[in-house]
């Protein structure tokens, strides 16, 4: 029986080779036809209106980047400033300390020339009375001054220990701003180059229809932000501080923008607005974020010339209001600084430096 089943088993395998063998069979089954892959689902192409979109996204947020790249800038010159100002400190006081230690050794010499004998035991050893209280007072008057000498040689000793403390914590401060500038640097680039990219692959006329589309939009919230009445009972009126900034924000239209920049050849919209306050004699923040932050704020009916309009809900951007409802600008890289409708942008709110 078992016999029978293994024989039975050796016939099958056999006649499966010669099936698997067959060059008819090999032929038809490699000619067998293979399922085409299917194809991949084809992106609807962006229209132009996306396109434009999609660029201002990116040139806002590198604006935001710029920013933060202004921010750690600046403190990054106080700090360095402040190291500067203890490093003196640090060196006057160890002056003191060196001119301390020289008044000590000439103590201790004469000491030596007395015979190695203390002041004290000198004075209880005279037997002349005047001499008695000559001494009496002279060591007095050295006691004092010994005295004094060792308290301000400890206070100097304390502020060493404190600015150098002061120091360092303010040279870890600059290091760390260092390391931001630098990741915004590299944020701000990557944004600007994206959107450059982005517009590069457009042609000629659609260049021309994307420029075309976004005064559109800016007309459009111009107009409604004219016609919701807002500039009704603005005097038009303002500080002669103010009328200097104003003065000075449009004597740079045409002038580029340049993230960083603080003029006089090109500005950032924060660079503008600082550079016509300073030269109008106020001091005012470095970064659109800092004005909106520090300066004092005013309901926009109260607006005037001169008055600081900040744009969008992460305050990225600032312009200088200059009346009949338009601000002087620096836009964006690529752009000039020019006059826009001071409702073309989503309004944060106002502040005013003077």
């Amino acid at each position: 029986m078992n016999r029978h089943r293994h024989a039975l088993a050796a016939f099958t395998v056999a006649c499966a080779l010669t099936v698997l063998a067959s060059p008819a069979l090999a032929v038809q089954a490699s000619a067998a036809p293979l399922r085409p892959l299917p194809e991949p689902p084809s992106l609807p192409a962006k229209s132009l209106e996306e396109v434009r979109q999609e660029i201002d996204g990116l040139y806002r947020e590198a604006a935001a980047a710029t920013d933060a790249y202004n921010l750690a800038e600046e403190r990054a010159k106080q700090q360095s400033g402040e190291i500067v100002r203890l490093a003196r400190m640090i060196e006057d006081g160890e002056k003191r300390i060196d001119g301390l230690k020289a008044q000590a050794g000439a103590a201790a010499r004469a000491q030596y020339r007395n015979g190695g004998l203390p002041d004290g035991a000198q004075l209880v050893l005279t037997s002349d009375p005047e001499l008695f209280l000559d001494h009496a007072g002279r060591l007095k008057e050295s006691q004092k001054a010994t005295k004094d000498m060792i308290a301000e040689l400890t206070r100097t000793q304390a502020e060493l220990t404190t600015y150098s403390k002061e120091a360092g914590d303010n040279w870890t401060k600059l290091e760390a701003g260092r390391v931001k500038q630098a990741q915004a640097k590299k944020e701000i680039n990557a944004k600007i180059d994206a959107a450059e990219k982005l517009e590069s692959r457009l042609a000629a006329d659609e260049r021309a229809r994307l420029l075309q589309l976004e005064r559109q939009e800016q007309d459009r919230a111009q107009t409604a932000w004219v016609g919701s009445g807002v500039l009704a009972g603005l005097s038009g009126r303002t500080s002669e501080q103010g009328k200097r900034a104003v003065e000075f924000a449009t004597a740079q239209i045409g002038k580029p923008y340049v993230w960083g920049a603080e003029g006089p050849g090109s500005y950032d919209c924060s660079g503008l607005t600082q550079s016509a306050w300073t030269a109008a004699g106020r001091t005012i923040p470095r970064t659109s974020q800092e004005q909106w932050r520090l300066l004092p704020r005013i309901d926009i009916k109260d607006m005037r010339p001169g008055d600081l309009i900040v744009y969008f809900k992460d305050a990225s951007h600032i312009g200088m209001y200059v009346g009949n409802g338009s601000i002087v600008h620096a836009p964006r890289p690529g752009r000039n600084v020019t006059l826009a409708g001071a409702g073309s942008m989503e309004i944060l709110g106002v502040v005013r430096p003077g």
